[in-house]
C-alpha cells in the first residue's frame, strides 16, 4: 500500500495534464516574422532565462519530425535536452516536444500592427527528473511560467530594437 500527503505524492498517482499553462503578448512584427524568428531555435539563448542555447540536427529546420538539440538551466543546474519538432506552420504555430515529457507550442494571430504570441506549456509525462512530488512540479510550472512571461517580454523588447530582423 502506498501513501500520499498532500505535500508528497507519489508520480503514479498524478495526472500530468494538470501541469500546463499559456501566457500571451502582443508583439510588434508581423505573425510570419515572429514564426521565423521562434522557429530558428538557435536564437532562443537570445530571449529565454531557461535556455542557453540549441540548434537544428544535421541541417534540419524547422519542419515537423525535425530533432534539435538543447542546452538548458534552472539555478545553478544545467543540461542538455533532445526535441523534435511535432508541428511546424509557418506565420501560425510552431510546437515541439522534448525528451517526450513537455510540449511547448507557439500560436501567433495578427492584431493591428502586431501580433498576439501565445506560448504554451504541458507535461505530457512524468519523471522524477521533472520533481518526485506535487509540490515539485507545481514549482517547476510556476518557474516555467515566469520564465515565458520574461521569454515573451524579452522577444517584444528585442523585436522593438532590431527592427524584427536577425
Amino acid at each position: 500500500m502506498s501513501i500520499t500527503t498532500p505535500d508528497r505524492d507519489i508520480l503514479g498517482h498524478l495526472d500530468p495534464a494538470g501541469f500546463r499553462f499559456t501566457r500571451k503578448a502582443w508583439i510588434a512584427a508581423g505573425p510570419s516574422r515572429l514564426y521565423d524568428l521562434v522557429s530558428d531555435v538557435s536564437m532562443i539563448g537570445t530571449w529565454s532565462p531557461s535556455a542557453s542555447g540549441a540548434s537544428y540536427e544535421d541541417g534540419a529546420g524547422p519542419r515537423a519530425g525535425a530533432w534539435f538539440a538543447g542546452r538548458n538551466r534552472r539555478g545553478d543546474h544545467e543540461w542538455t535536452s533532445r526535441s523534435q519538432v511535432v508541428t511546424a506552420e509557418p506565420g501560425e504555430e510552431f510546437a515541439f516536444v522534448v525528451d517526450g515529457l513537455v510540449r511547448w507550442q507557439w500560436t501567433f494571430r495578427p492584431l493591428g500592427a502586431g501580433t498576439v504570441a501565445e506560448q504554451s506549456w504541458q507535461l505530457l509525462g512524468l519523471d522524477p527528473v521533472l520533481g518526485s512530488t506535487r509540490a515539485e512540479l507545481e514549482a517547476l510550472r510556476a518557474h516555467m511560467a515566469e520564465s515565458v512571461e520574461s521569454t515573451l517580454v524579452s522577444l517584444g523588447r528585442w523585436v522593438a530594437e532590431n527592427g524584427g530582423s536577425h
